[in-house]
């Protein structure tokens, strides 16, 4: 008997809606429901790519990696040969 009670309680304010105001509705939902997929789905694509980069940081100046050093005096490089 609670419940019935209380929707006895709101039915009025559900009345109290002026139907000259402008709200967005149905399709305003499946409109921000579309760009929130979009938006997730692009994300999930550049998480995917970002995945694929191999970045190796450049050493910084005065400091050389065993590979540049390698390279430079020619002993790492067998086509040089």
């Amino acid at each position: 008997m609670s419940a019935s009670l209380a929707l006895t309680h709101l039915v009025p304010l559900a009345k109290d809606i002026d139907n000259d105001k402008v709200t967005p509705g149905v399709l305003g939902f499946v409109v921000f429901a579309a760009l929130a997929v979009g938006v997730w789905l692009l994300m999930k694509s550049m998480n995917r790519h970002m995945g694929k980069v191999d970045f190796e940081e450049a050493p910084e100046s005065g400091q050389t990696s065993p590979a540049a050093a390698a390279g430079a005096s020619g002993k790492g490089d067998p086509q040089k040969a």
